[in-house]
């Protein structure tokens, strides 16, 4: 077999491949497509020479040239399909090669997917053939997201799909983005009918805003980490919790919009805080807080991380205060007493004073158990005790 012989050979053979399963039906055109596209169905009847002889009809003979089957005939009797190329001395001159590359045009439909062999690279994407058809894929097509190098391409064969055909210049425009992003819209479809509210999945953080964290959660799926469900305690940018690249356990708290809003919590599986804060810090207790926020009727003092009870601008102490910001700053350190505790509702009370209206950091305060201990005392003396003279001997206790 010559070379040129094995390069047809292959050509036919990469044809072949390339329209396999990919709804290009070469040889089954109907009669109306077939003529519309110069093609006919012949019989072989014999070999004469370097000549195929193919019989189209009554009286309509024409013949195809024995290298367009490497040198081997066709089995007498066989079905052809071919093309008219013209007449020569009373024969029509016929053609297997053309009448595959006019089925393939013919068959050939925008949006089918096609196997495209990509032979080179020019200034405005990849070059490449679906058997012996021209395709071009501009570089945007080439994948999801932008790729530097193309000539990585370069000598693979992908699937394409089909999204121009002009046939007056022999070209097809294809694009492998379409097929891959129908891909994924599958896979994601996939994956969102087996998300659950309240399930658990592996995340990525994949990029960040003032607001949360986008996290991917597989198949393509992202949803969204708010600051408010990153951690009991208050987060001002989700940069404090996470950093992008960093991959951890979700829980997934709702989705709506059919998948397009999914919801993300971090925080709902971290214990709550909340759980034992009422046997921490029961009535009376007397603590160190540090100032979280300050407005106009009063402070928030954080006991735990995730947990902060308001101290009002009327329990502040040393005399009239018409905003917290007069008397506390940020981040400062305080004594304070609990003064009402509400789980169910998350509410804590705080005063800076003590049982008695003294200011529990100042330095004229009385300790508390000495002024127990003098009501005790009290309820024992005469009535006649001056109760003055024993808080004042309570504070000399503490001195």
């Amino acid at each position: 077999m010559t070379e040129s012989n094995e390069e047809e050979r292959r050509l036919e053979e990469a044809i072949s491949e390339s329209l396999e399963g990919v709804r290009l039906q070469e040889l089954d055109l109907d009669d109306k497509r077939a003529e519309a596209a110069n093609l006919r169905l012949g019989t072989v009847t014999g070999v004469s020479g370097s000549d195929v002889i193919v019989e189209l009809g009554p009286r309509s003979q024409g013949v195809v040239s024995l290298d367009e089957f490497d040198g081997e005939p066709p089995a007498v009797g066989s079905k052809l399909r071919v093309s008219i190329r013209g007449q020569e001395d009373g024969l029509l001159v016929l053609s297997t090669r053309e009448a595959k590359a006019l089925a393939a045009w013919d068959a050939l439909e925008e949006g089918s997917h096609v196997k495209v062999s990509f032979i080179g690279v020019n200034r405005g994407g990849l070059e490449g053939k679906i058997g012996q058809l021209t395709a071009f894929m501009p570089a945007s097509q080439a994948a999801l997201h932008r790729i530097d190098d193309l000539t990585e391409l370069a000598g693979k064969t992908l699937v394409c799909q089909v999204t121009e055909i002009n046939q007056e210049r022999k070209r097809v425009v294809v694009s492998r983005r379409a097929v891959l992003e129908a891909e994924a819209q599958e896979a994601r479809a996939e994956g969102l009918s087996k998300l659950v509210p309240g399930a658990v999945v592996h995340g990525k953080v994949v990029r960040m805003e003032s607001f949360g964290a986008f996290v991917d959660i597989g198949h393509g799926i992202e949803g969204m980490l708010h600051v408010s469900n990153m951690s009991y305690a208050r987060v001002a940018h989700p940069s404090e919790v996470v950093r992008v690249g960093q991959e951890f356990e979700v829980k997934i708290l709702e989705i709506s919009e059919g998948g397009r809003r999914i919801g993300l919590g971090l925080k709902q599986l971290q214990p709550d805080p909340w759980d034992d804060v009422a046997s921490r810090f029961p009535v009376d207790t007397v603590f160190q807080g540090k100032v979280r926020r300050l407005t106009d009727f009063g402070a928030f003092i954080e006991l735990v991380p995730g947990v902060e009870g308001l101290l009002h601008v009327s329990q502040l102490g040393g005399g009239h205060v018409r905003h917290a910001k007069e008397v506390l700053k940020p981040n400062q350190q305080l004594t304070v007493r609990v003064t009402k505790m509400d789980v169910p509702a998350r509410r804590v009370s705080l005063s800076r004073l003590d049982t008695r209206g003294g200011l529990l950091d100042g330095e004229s305060a009385a300790d508390a158990g000495a002024i127990k201990e003098v009501l005790q005392k009290t309820q024992e003396s005469s009535i006649g005790t001056n109760l003055g003279d024993l808080f004042k001997k309570a504070l000399k206790k503490d001195e």
